[in-house]
């Protein structure tokens, strides 16, 4: 799996790719191309890199190196077909040849920035500057191509004939063409063994550039950098949701983060709706993601299990083109979960609601079920619930703390097992709604408390 294919997930990677500031299209190709990492000494790799960038992004006094490494990287392009007619021995033209000029250009002064910046150990570079000789025969280092006399004494008289015949005379032409297809020629002979160096310079800046971006978006939101658990279970201080809290911010208001913790033991949070449960789910699905393609965390501090598979089902899953109801199409989705857990895989499943849409009493049979295969199978599941589940599953239960001094305390602390707090009445008296309303909903309470 791929990053662009986790960019429907509702809970977020989207916006936090729109917050990057990548400097040339390219990168941003590369990104999301990216693997979804499952090994932790790979991630590990990606980030000490990323750690090595934040610090000099950081670092006030390496600013305006830090600047002119962002106008190197602005230039680069996608030239990946014009390499590959390189390593298939194809003759390029002018414009190409250029290209392939500008790219080895580029990617030595970038090279030569990040060694300025100490950041040559972490992203090394090619050596392509035997690609600028063959293609600079003067030594000049400007970022323009033409077949110079330089290449051939004969294209020299050639192309003088030619200035002081005072006419174009055809013959000339011809014979100045010929030399300078000839030259062109040799010149990617001389230039082909260097086709994989100069798709690794370009994958190299790319690569800056995404780290770059990578790194500023760490500062710009304080992002940690998580500890990679071997043990299945992930943590949480100081949890929160940037676009969230963007929002929040837009309006005037603060967001309240919080702490989570679970295991391999079905972890359930339960509380009154508007009380902050779908945004932990959204926070703790968009941590995975972004450690799993080795972004920063959005949190104080971390510590993530790597997964095979994210299992994130929130909201209202109908589908039209597939005619489904809200229900149906949940239980397919489901459905998938149990399927790839049957498979052995490592799965995180974070789930909103299940079964909100049917009647209370199938919906706590099929949750309950659901805890216990779930568990069954070692499954790293969270899901938020309205029902009380049956059974002996070995849950940890967590509830939203709710309204407490005229306001909303969104922390979450540890309650009885399976225990869900009936609370939406005092939520709602607390919004003002109409007492009238909340008095006849209590007696209705107190009857089928009875029963």
């Amino acid at each position: 799996m791929q990053l662009k294919e986790s960019l429907d997930s509702p809970c977020g990677l989207d916006y936090m790719l729109e917050q990057l500031e990548l400097q040339s299209s390219y990168a941003r190709r590369v990104l999301l191309e990216t693997p979804f990492c499952t090994q932790a000494a790979a991630l590990a790799g990606t980030y000490a890199r990323l750690r090595a960038f934040a610090a000099v992004c950081a670092d006030a006094a390496q600013l305006p190196v830090l600047d002119s490494l962002r106008v190197k990287l602005m230039g680069l392009k996608d030239i990946r077909h014009t390499i590959s007619r390189l390593a298939a021995s194809e003759c390029l033209d002018d414009l190409e040849l250029y290209e392939v000029k500008f790219l080895a250009l580029s990617a030595s002064e970038a090279a030569g920035l990040l060694q300025r910046l100490g950041l040559s150990g972490q992203l090394p570079f090619p050596d392509v500057e035997e690609v600028i000789r063959i293609l600079d025969p003067d030594g000049l280092r400007m970022a323009t191509f033409y077949v110079y006399d330089t290449y051939s004494a004969r294209l020299a008289e050639l192309r003088r004939k030619w200035r002081e015949s005072g006419e174009l005379q055809e013959e000339l032409m011809l014979l100045v063409n010929e030399e300078e297809a000839r030259i062109r020629k040799e010149l990617c002979v001389q230039l082909k063994p260097f086709a994989a160096a100069l798709e690794a310079a370009q994958q190299a800046m790319a690569h800056a550039d995404i780290l770059m971006a990578k790194a500023a978006l760490m500062l710009r939101y304080g992002l940690c950098i998580p500890e990679i658990s071997d043990e299945g279970g992930c943590s949480y201080v100081g949890l929160f949701h940037p676009e969230v809290r963007d929002l929040l911010a837009a309006s005037g208001k603060e967001f309240q983060p919080v702490d989570i913790s679970f295991d391999s033991r079905p972890t359930l949070i339960v509380g009154a709706n508007m009380g902050g449960k779908s945004v932990v789910l959204k926070s703790v699905a968009l941590c995975q993601y972004l450690c799993q393609y080795g972004f920063g965390i959005p949190a104080v501090q971390a510590r993530i299990a790597l997964k095979d598979e994210i299992h994130f089902c929130i909201g209202d899953h109908q589908s039209v083109t597939e005619g489904l109801s809200s229900f149906a199409a949940e239980m397919k989705m489901t459905d998938g979960l149990i399927r790839a857990s049957r498979r052995g895989v490592r799965l995180l499943a974070l789930l909103d609601e299940p079964a909100r849409t049917t009647n209370p009493t199938e919906g706590t049979a099929l949750v309950s079920a659901l805890l216990q295969i779930l568990r069954q199978r070692g499954v790293s599941l969270l899901m938020a619930t309205h029902y009380v589940v049956v059974g002996d599953h070995n849950c940890r239960c967590l509830k939203v703390k709710g309204f407490a001094q005229g306001k909303m305390d969104y922390s979450l602390i540890e309650v009885g097992n399976g225990e869900v707090p009936l609370e939406a009445l005092r939520v709602a008296e607390q919004l003002g709604v109409d007492s009238e309303w909340i008095a006849a909903a209590r007696s209705c309470l107190d009857v089928l408390e009875r029963k």
